[in-house]
């Protein structure tokens, strides 16, 4: 890996920087795109903080307001959607006001709602404050956020820096879970979601110092490609990501890839994320030791995922999938069976399991999109993971609902691991586009995407 990290731009050459002008580096020979993946990671990790209370506080809220929980599952379904559908016009956003201020300003709406939601005393508050501001804030640093510092600072190992960057979320969960479940417990929720709010905040420095919007900023090459100038700034943000679905909509592909990401975000943020503790609590077990099993889910989630982005650099993005889904769907169902008490040693293999497959989905989704679409791919797999935040809120929401009608969440496990294997054979007949890709990653424009995308 040392290898890797250092700068490997060329001496001579275009991909030394720009003609004439030698590329700026940072100590220790490393190139500037790592600089930037790291503060990235760092971000990521700042704006997925919140995402680690909502199933933390279904039950306090529930408690003291006397909330159900179908109103508290409808305001996580809003963040969560707003969270998918914020994310291809974020990436379109970046292109015409750059990364920095994007991101700057999307940390600080996370931060407002979460210090709002300290003094709210009605459901419709917390669907505005963690719903809204909460959601358009972490939509606008969602995984179209990495797809975009991947696209324009990495050729080379875009799969593993991929891999890398989806795991912030998982590593968020890891630090900021037991810290807030153990708050939540000896503190109560204001407090978890002040702490919240202030690591929202310490990230938007690191962001505004470290941060820059593309390689020819500090006149670099991409990593591992040649020298490209930078484009100027895009015109029509909203319009370009709007026209990028519909052509995206005319292919069979991407039906297939917003379908299986839906069901991917509705087993995952809908499901364990969001219903996980309650349900864990329904069983009698404490809240701190469900919030620590969580973690633990985050641990191997980071490594699960960097392995896959490994993995997609060298298989069949598409059997890649199909085999997440398919056992991802088995051990839902096995989980109702599992749960009790007190931790079984079978339930520890189950979230180990389970982690090592959270997010393994990102990379070849993501590198799907980049073989389908090219150049807009950023923004068509912005669309993609809306359909993921609108199957986890679909699901954040019934979930709770079911719990509420069934007094359990069993037939929520044994539907969604149905749905798993659903997902599994939609990865599978997607037929493998044999158009040429140039060396940045994008399709050749003048030939058309398949129509099909179906395999025969």
């Amino acid at each position: 890996m040392l290898a890797d990290v250092t700068y490997l731009t060329k001496t001579a050459g275009p991909g030394a920087g720009a003609p004439g002008r030698p590329g700026r580096r940072f100590p220790f020979s490393v190139h500037r795109a790592w600089i930037v993946a790291a503060v990235t990671f760092v971000t990521i990790i700042g704006g997925a903080a919140f995402n680690s209370l909502p199933g933390l506080l279904i039950d306090p809220l529930h408690s003291e307001f006397g909330w159900s929980r179908g109103e508290i599952g409808l305001a996580v379904s809003i963040d969560m959607a707003l969270y998918g559908l914020t994310a291809p016009f974020a990436a379109a956003l970046m292109d015409r006001f750059g990364i920095r201020r994007v991101v700057a300003i999307a940390l600080t709406m996370v931060a407002a709602g979460a210090l709002a939601s300290v003094w709210m005393t009605a459901s419709w508050q917390l669907m505005i404050y963690w719903g809204l501001l909460v959601g358009l804030g972490t939509g606008s640093m969602a995984m179209a956020f990495a797809a975009t510092v991947t696209q324009r600072w990495f050729v080379a190992r875009r799969g593993l820096v991929t891999g890398i960057l989806t795991a912030a979320g998982a590593s968020g969960q890891l630090v900021f879970l037991p810290l807030c479940a153990w708050i939540v417990d000896e503190h109560g929720w204001r407090p978890a979601s002040v702490t919240v709010a202030l690591a929202a905040l310490v990230v938007v420095p690191f962001v505004w110092l470290l941060m820059r919007d593309h390689p020819a900023d500090v006149g670099l090459a991409p990593y591992g490609g040649d020298f490209v100038p930078r484009p100027g700034p895009g015109r029509g943000a909203a319009r370009r990501t709007v026209r990028v679905l519909f052509d995206a909509a005319r292919t069979g592909p991407f039906w297939l890839l917003a379908g299986a990401f839906a069901i991917c975000g509705a087993s995952t943020n809908g499901l364990i994320r969001t219903h996980f503790v309650p349900f864990a609590h329904d069983n009698h077990m404490p809240i701190t030791v469900a919030a620590s099993l969580l973690a633990v889910i985050g641990v191997f989630d980071v490594i699960g995922t960097v392995f896959s982005g490994w993995l997609t650099d060298r298989y069949d993005a598409r059997r890649l999938l199909a085999v997440y889904y398919a056992l991802r769907g088995i051990s839902l169902l096995f989980l109702p069976m599992l749960i009790g008490p007190e931790v079984q040693p079978p339930m520890i293999f189950f979230i180990v399991f389970y982690g090592l497959d959270w997010v393994a989905t990102v990379p070849p989704t993501l590198a799907l999109c980049r073989e389908q679409y090219g150049e807009d791919s950023a923004i068509v797999f912005g669309w993609v993971l809306a359909s993921h935040q609108v199957g986890a809120a679909v699901v954040a929401f019934l979930g709770g609902v079911a719990r509420d009608v069934f007094g359990s969440y069993d037939v929520v496990w044994y539907a969604a691991g149905a749905l798993c294997a659903m997902a599994a054979l939609m990865s599978l007949v997607i037929r493998r586009r044999r158009a040429p890709v140039d060396a940045g990653g994008g399709r050749d424009r003048a030939e058309p995407v398949d129509a099909g995308g179906l395999s025969g």
